[in-house]
């Protein structure tokens, strides 16, 4: 319903290039909070369901998995956007949860929003070809891994693309060390009607 900043186009460019190049993607997307990062990740979920395939968004805290999910369920509803949204956390009920793990299991949710529940053994996925994470740092490295090769699960040819994101900066050399194995995508303009972020310390 807007248009994209410059930084963000280049952003998007690059995560469809990688999408598009016959390698697996392992990208990581910083900038600061409200930068933006969240439209990127559901375009590219977006991009993989629109070629048949399955995406998965994991975040830290069933308060933000809710959040993402309502926004993108209204996004795509308001926009005539024919794609199945689902939501996955710990806190659901057994017959919530089972109601969700057959529709992944059988394809009918194109997008898969969660917490780590999304890693759990009774979760399969059908097609899943890109794995993103938000908030990345607060996941460690297996549950991440454990996300990546749950595309593998049915089909050993497919290796998910992943591709992280984080609002923590990171100075580019340390990034290099910290993440050796993931190309970086920086957003570092704000959108105009950007409201101001605010920090307080509550006592």
């Amino acid at each position: 319903p807007y248009r994209l900043t410059n930084a963000q186009l280049r952003t998007l460019e690059e995560v469809l290039r990688d999408l598009k190049s016959g390698s697996v993607m392992n990208r990581l997307i910083q900038g600061d909070v409200g930068s933006g990062k969240t439209i990127i990740a559901v375009l590219a979920l977006l991009a993989a369901c629109e070629n048949g395939y399955q995406g998965a968004l994991m975040v830290p805290t069933e308060v933000l998995a809710r959040q993402h999910f309502e926004s993108v369920t209204e996004l795509f509803e308001k926009h005539g956007v024919d794609k199945k949204v689902i939501l996955l956390t710990g806190s659901m009920t057994a017959k919530e949860k089972r109601l969700a793990y057959e529709k992944i299991a059988s394809h009918e949710a194109d997008i898969i929003v969660g917490t780590h529940a999304l890693i759990q053994e009774k979760v399969h996925y059908d097609r899943l070809a890109l794995v993103i994470t938000d908030e990345q740092h607060r996941f460690g490295v297996g549950q991440r891994e454990a996300l990546g090769n749950k595309g593998s699960e049915h089909d050993p040819e497919l290796t998910p693309h992943v591709l992280v994101m984080s609002a923590t900066p990171i100075p580019r050399t340390l990034a290099i060390i910290l993440y050796g194995d993931l190309d970086i995508s920086i957003i570092d303009e704000m959108p105009a009607e950007c409201l101001p972020v605010k920090n307080c310390v509550v006592n």
